[in-house]
């Protein structure tokens, strides 16, 4: 019986134990974050020094919940540290263990931050260290190359140029498979006009300098602006800046070789005068590039006399012209006066007949744009010019049917 007593008794006690328990649960559960860590707070007052443990933990978890709202208590972490602290000093070694590991990881970024201040000095002391140790040689390399402006090639490349010749074209020269580049962009540069400007490598470096220039230049004027352009324009950007100089020197090409075939016809004109009238090729060439505007066949040819001069043949000088500028007819101009040089023809007439030649071509072309023209302007007629003036005619109209209905 009396153990009956006793085992009923300690039941009771297990299951008021239990329903107390499920009531604060329940309890705690219907009360906010806030309300949980006040109670809590106000018994760490009342010296119960787990309860400021606890109400510490409350506290960091409303701080993340309001960090992501984006309404922070700025006094909420000075609580959370003091509760943590209290709670430390009276026992609760929890508490303690968190305190030790906040100094760790505070020691550990402090330690990363000073190590990165370290290695960032280090390597702008090895950087300026190069600098100035190759300072000299690109002075002595500055003054013995042909000064040159480049201001009529494109606001990219004026102020581009001083970058990337003096730091990233050395390490494309250096480069094992820079023979390479220069078979690449060796010609497109003669092409343009640009082998006095640029070398290959020189290109090159241009092409790399700007796939970190357009990014640099965009993030500049998005912060002077301050916009909110998206970042992930930026490896866009620096696609664009290393095809940017592909595209240029392609439409600077084209530019060149429209000017050499309209310069070409006085010029061959003026040849065959000026060797009917008793002048020698190069004379004549002289004469030419003396009275003809300044264009890039002019320039062509004075490049070509000073090869002459130096020591190069006729037909060497010649095929060095039709290598540079790249044109059917300039390569035809060429090997004609090349076979005449050398079976030993009069180049009076046959240069009398390539200008000729080459007027009537001219002409040819010019009859074939305008054939090709009403062609060309069709589509925007179609659908810029007809459905304005559809829109102008049959706007009255419309407006008058719809009053007319009402």
């Amino acid at each position: 019986m009396k153990r009956l007593i006793v085992v009923s008794i300690f039941i009771l006690m297990t299951f008021s134990a239990y329903g107390k328990r499920v009531f604060e649960d329940n309890h705690y559960k219907k009360m906010s974050m806030n309300s949980i860590a006040k109670l809590l707070e106000s018994d760490c007052n009342r010296d119960i020094y787990v309860n400021c443990y606890e109400a510490s933990k409350y506290y960091s978890a409303i701080y993340k919940r309001d960090k992501k709202r984006k309404e922070i208590d700025k006094n909420i972490i000075t609580k959370i540290s003091e509760l943590k602290t209290k709670a430390c000093k009276n026992g609760v070694s929890d508490a303690c263990k968190g305190a030790a590991i906040r100094a760790q990881e505070h020691q550990g970024s402090t330690f990363i931050m000073w190590s990165g201040i370290i290695l960032i000095g280090i390597a702008v002391l090895l950087v300026t260290s190069m600098i100035f140790q190759d300072e000299d040689e690109y002075k002595a390399k500055e003054k013995l190359e042909e000064r040159k402006s480049v201001e009529n090639h494109g606001v990219i490349l004026k102020y581009s140029r001083p970058f990337f010749k003096r730091y990233v074209s050395p390490i494309v020269s250096s480069m094992k498979n820079k023979k390479k580049i220069k078979e690449k962009y060796k010609r497109p540069l003669a092409s343009a006009g640009l082998s006095d400007y640029l070398t290959a490598e020189d290109f090159f470096s241009f092409k790399i300098f700007l796939i970190l220039g357009f990014p640099i230049v965009f993030m500049g004027v998005r912060a002077f602006l301050e916009e909110s352009w998206s970042l992930s324009l930026i490896p866009v950007l620096s696609i664009v800046g290393f095809i940017y100089p592909d595209i240029w020197i392609k439409g600077k090409i084209q530019r060149r070789q429209r000017d050499v075939i309209m310069a070409m016809p006085f010029a061959v004109d003026m040849l065959a005068l000026s060797v009917e009238a008793g002048l020698d090729f190069v004379a004549a060439m002289s004469k030419v590039v003396e009275k003809a505007k300044k264009n890039p066949l002019s320039d062509e040819f004075e490049r070509m006399i000073r090869e002459i001069k130096v020591g190069a043949s006729r037909a060497e000088a010649l095929r060095n012209l039709a290598w540079r500028i790249d044109l059917i007819q300039i390569s035809s101009f060429c090997a004609t006066l090349i076979a005449a040089d050398s079976v030993g023809a009069s180049i009076g007439p046959i240069l009398k007949a390539l200008s000729n030649e080459i007027r009537q071509k001219k002409s040819a072309e010019a009859e074939k744009a305008g054939a090709t023209a009403a062609t060309k302007i069709l589509f925007p007629m179609m659908f810029l010019i007809v459905p304005a003036v559809f829109i102008v005619i049959a706007t009255p109209l419309i407006m008058e049917s719809i009053v007319a209905g009402n």
